[in-house]
């Protein structure tokens, strides 16, 4: 047994305080060597006018102990908060979310009895970065930034938990049908890495027939790796058709840190009821455990859980109408069952691994420091984006092309997306937002910012009012924007 470890520890929002009560209790017993060293964050943060949800304190606790076990928070709706999940994984770097989804018929109703699969999920970039602007009365926008060295190191992560934990397959999802430059990033970087892994069979899917399957035949897969979002959703409705969201736990890896958690929500609704199952957070702790190096311990709950659930000790919502317990009652049966193992299952045994060379997927350096890619880049336009709520796209098409001057010509405009001039149709819906592309004209070799900034005195002089811009570029000869829908 190793020395006791200091843990972090938050107790959470909702049914947060019970279920991790709980689970301690589970874990005191069973002989953990650990000492809690217990933070406020969430809810009572944010209302007391903290708008991060986290004070200063609990930031320092979690730097200097480095694992953290984390009850369910909640996030006020509205007055600006930033989801504190989100916040605590992209400040201490746990890129990876590891989210094992089995099924376990002997003991609960599922419909997919041979489910075994982890979804290995980015878990810092994609739309979850959170940068979001009203950029005219009618529309608002999410930016959705997937970078290279973050998807190297998800995708790496996600052979190298294969390879390491026997697993056959991995499968990547996107929708690089549609997004094909940040989702193609991803797909395009899953396909050089798997290259290194001969021993490994890979595969892909678009989200929406992999998210499908995995309802529907989820014993085809074994390790699935996706962009942020995807696996946000993929992971619960995963966890859900086990047999319930309130079994999963979740581990969120970095080179420094890890947090532990359920993957399930506050429940604000049941809490202080009692009835929360507190699996889904014993299972993050099992992996916490095995983490710190107490696989013994990590073995013993895990068996002991099985165990309860064989001899039919059921909370609600696995029960699902029938006989069921408490929180509380749960936690003791599992207590009253540790060391003994389950006959309808084969038994856990965890073990301490050794401890491996993270370098092959360890955080990229500064990007300063990153070895300087060959790339030639070359401006080949601007998208100038307008607010217009008074004018036709015929009428903003004209003011425009006679503004373009020289070096520029106005290839297209387009309304959420899809071409408008020239040459749209009537019956295409428009808003007040307009994106008014302006290519290097033929004659031209090249352009720069400056000629950029020439136009836009042009196109403000013309009485027209631009809210943004994105330059245009081309890298290597390749084109780094995506067409408007009918360019």
């Amino acid at each position: 047994m190793s020395d006791k470890r200091t843990i972090t520890i938050a107790r959470g929002d909702g049914i947060g305080p019970e279920i991790m009560d709980a689970t301690l209790k589970i874990l005191e017993h069973a002989g953990a060597q650990f000492e809690p060293e217990f933070i406020d964050i969430g809810e009572k943060v944010y209302l007391n006018g903290n708008t991060s949800g986290i004070p200063n304190e609990a930031w320092v606790s979690l730097r200097r102990n480095k694992v953290f076990l984390k009850g369910p928070i909640t996030t006020p709706q509205g007055g600006g908060y930033k989801s504190l999940n989100v916040t605590i994984r992209k400040t201490l770097g746990l890129f990876a979310n590891v989210r094992p989804n089995i099924s376990y018929a002997q003991f609960i109703k599922t419909k997919h009895p041979n489910m075994d699969l982890v979804i290995i999920r980015e878990n810092e970039e994609d739309l979850y970065a959170g940068i979001e602007h009203q950029q005219t009365p009618e529309v608002v926008q999410c930016l959705k930034l997937i970078t290279r060295p973050g998807s190297e190191k998800i995708v790496r992560y996600a052979f190298e938990y294969a390879r390491k934990n026997n697993r056959k397959k991995v499968t990547c999802f996107t929708k690089d049908n549609i997004m094909k430059l940040t989702d193609g990033l991803f797909h395009k970087v899953f396909k050089e890495i798997s290259e290194e892994y001969p021993d490994i069979e890979t595969e892909h899917w678009i989200i929406d027939i992999g998210m499908a399957k995995i309802a529907d035949t989820p014993q085809d897969f074994d390790v699935i790796v996706m962009p942020n979002l995807y696996g946000d959703i993929a992971s619960d409705v995963a966890a859900q058709i086990t047999g319930s969201v309130g079994l999963a736990g979740s581990a969120n890896i970095g080179d420094q840190f890890a947090l532990f958690e359920a993957i399930h929500g506050s429940a604000p609704d049941i809490a202080g009821k009692g009835i929360a199952n507190p699996s889904g957070l014993l299972h993050g702790a099992i992996m916490m455990l095995v983490h710190i190096g107490q696989p013994d311990v990590a073995t013993k709950i895990h068996n002991a859980w099985f165990k309860t659930l064989e001899d039919g000790v059921h909370t609600g919502d696995i029960a699902k109408g029938g006989s069921s317990v408490g929180t509380n009652e749960f936690a003791e049966a599992v207590i009253e069952r540790l060391g003994q193992l389950p006959t309808t299952v084969t038994p856990v045994e965890y073990k301490l691994t050794e401890p491996s060379d993270e370098s092959s997927f360890s955080m990229s350096p500064a990007v300063k420091d990153r070895e300087k890619p060959d790339v030639v880049r070359e401006l080949d336009g601007v998208d100038i984006f307008l607010c217009n709520n008074e004018q036709t796209s015929e009428e903003i098409g004209e003011a425009l092309e006679a503004v373009a001057g020289p070096e520029f010509s106005l290839a297209v405009i387009t309304n959420r997306g899809v071409k408008v001039y020239p040459n749209g149709f009537p019956e295409t819906f428009t808003t007040d937002h307009w994106r008014c592309r302006f290519q290097i004209n033929a004659a031209q070799k090249t352009i720069t910012n400056q000629d950029i900034i020439s136009l836009l005195g042009r196109v403000q002089k013309a009485g027209l009012d631009f809210i943004k811009i994105e330059n245009l570029y081309r890298f290597n000869g390749e084109r780094g924007y995506s067409l408007g829908q009918g360019q």
